[in-house]
């Protein structure tokens, strides 16, 4: 066999190799979206056994991660990948990561449904959460959409989408504290949500971190414009008050 015949061998296999590790990430990445959309739905209607398979199920997420972690370390050792490729398992790496991430913080979430559904229910709060999550979710199946694309234009996008997330967190927050106010009764409960609120906001941050690796992996270049952030932003509409879906 030739020289030139072991160098495209080579090529075709270690292209295999990162097509099944690619698609590993992709079976994650559909797994942690399920997780995000059934942890608020389990906590607006107060189902404990819906936020369970949530806990559950993030096992798989883990070993998912563990997996196309451990796949992508050994393609590069044994392969020994050119540049663009090399740049494809590292992003496949780190978006695996903050899926990881992402998966834990539903999985947060789904561990304090229980504890809320002894306690008095905050009127329109697990609704705008619900709203939130539903965002981040879009996002998230945005940026992979970007990735499978190569598409630096959408990774954009998702990234300053962040800004929306960012500022129904903070409408949540001062909404919270109002409640806290008026009855020290909401105290406890709005504690927990709080946390919960907070959890979607920091998954959302990830999935920034995800489209800022798609940017990278399509134009070999890191973002250099900070992506905009919400903290202490105005967000004048009354998050609790708007219809549900």
């Amino acid at each position: 066999m030739s020289d030139m015949t072991d160098q495209k061998h080579i090529a075709s296999a270690f292209d295999r190799d990162l097509e099944s590790i690619q698609a590993q990430l992709m079976k994650m990445g559909g797994l942690v979206e399920e997780s995000i959309r059934k942890s608020a739905k389990a906590l607006k209607s107060r189902d404990i056994e819906l936020a369970e398979t949530v806990r559950k199920g993030d096992k798989k997420i883990d070993d998912l991660e563990e997996r196309v972690t451990m796949d992508c370390v050994r393609l590069i050792a044994l392969r020994q990948p050119a540049a663009s490729d090399l740049r494809t398992a590292l992003t496949v790496m780190k978006t695996a990561t903050n899926l990881e991430r992402i998966g834990d913080y539903a999985k947060n979430i789904a561990k304090r449904t229980e504890v809320l559904s002894h306690l008095p229910a905050i009127e329109g709060a697990a609704g705008a959460i619900k709203r939130m999550a539903k965002e981040v979710d879009h996002m998230l199946a945005d940026a992979l959409d970007a990735f499978i694309k190569r598409d630096a234009a959408l990774a954009d996008e998702v990234r300053h989408r962040d800004l929306e997330v960012d500022q129904m967190y903070n409408a949540l927050f001062r909404e919270f504290l109002t409640f806290m106010m008026e009855d020290p009764r909401n105290i406890s409960a709005c504690m927990h949500l709080h946390f919960i609120a907070k959890n979607i906001e920091r998954a959302g941050d990830h999935v920034t971190s995800i489209a800022d690796q798609v940017v990278y992996l399509a134009t070999g270049e890191l973002p250099e414009e900070a992506r905009p952030k919400g903290n202490g932003v105005p967000y004048e509409v009354s998050t609790f008050k708007e219809s549900e879906e």
